[in-house]
């Protein structure tokens, strides 16, 4: 079952995407924009940097200004409801014409997301949350190129579904205590895992043998009456579903003397 290394980046990919969907949101004020900062952090560790204080003999630990947005996957769940048959496969033809590359079903996965924005103000947060939510009908759908380099042209496409918004305000704390507001948003990302490309070689020539079952002498064996040998026309063909091609067949007579 294993022994054959692969890795096509998906995981890697679906954290790029989501993050580029919210990588250019801006907060206005009265005199200026802001561009909103996001970086991919757990919330409990971004909020503990958020509430740094800044220390007075040094300024490598400084509070983190507001506003600004992290994300982070949660969890990992089988989606079976997407399952496709197990022995289905996809193929093509490779570069040289001569092998097959041959992939079967994907496995397909719901990957969940949290995107936390913070800020020292209702207003920046709620300029960042109405920017997104129109965006998301409950879903939002990208395209990306699972194969980029092996099937150039194959696409998939991956809905990102919005789940829930929550709030927190901790504003109720002490005078020296700064005060966070915190939107969350949930997302499902419905993805799909594939497995190994498998190369294979490509069957250019059929030869078929027609015998005469019980036609030997006494009738206890078979004679073999004629061969046939089957090639595509032309040659070169690279056999795709959409290729034009014929078959060339060449009928050799047989002499059997057993």
């Amino acid at each position: 079952m294993f022994g054959t290394h692969f890795y096509h980046q998906k995981v890697r990919t679906c954290v790029a995407i989501f993050g580029k969907l919210f990588n250019n949101l801006y907060v206005v004020r009265t005199n200026n924009q802001v561009k909103v900062p996001l970086s991919y952090a757990p919330k409990d560790k971004y909020l503990e940097r958020i509430r740094e204080n800044p220390d007075l003999y040094t300024d490598t630990q400084v509070a983190i200004k507001l506003p600004r947005m992290s994300f982070e996957i949660t969890s990992f769940a089988y989606d079976n409801q997407r399952q496709l048959t197990k022995v289905s496969n996809f193929n093509t033809v490779g570069s040289a014409t001569t092998s097959r590359q041959k992939f079967y079903s994907p496995v397909p996965y719901t990957i969940n997301f949290q995107l936390n924005i913070y800020a020292k103000n209702q207003d920046d947060a709620l300029q960042i949350v109405e920017q997104i939510l129109p965006t998301f009908n409950p879903q939002y759908t990208l395209t990306i190129k699972p194969f980029s380099t092996e099937y150039p042209d194959f696409k998939e496409d991956i809905p990102i579904i919005i789940q829930g918004l929550s709030f927190a305000d901790d504003f109720e704390g002490g005078l020296e205590q700064r005060r966070t507001i915190i939107y969350t948003l949930d997302f499902e990302m419905k993805v799909s895992f594939y497995g190994a490309i498998n190369t294979s070689d490509i069957i250019r020539q059929a030869k078929t043998t027609i015998f005469d079952m019980a036609g030997g002498a006494g009738g206890d064996s078979d004679v073999a009456l004629e061969r046939i040998d089957t090639v595509p026309n032309p040659l070169t063909v690279f056999g795709t579903p959409d290729s034009d091609f014929g078959f060339t067949n060449t009928i050799t007579l047989l002499s059997d003397s057993s």
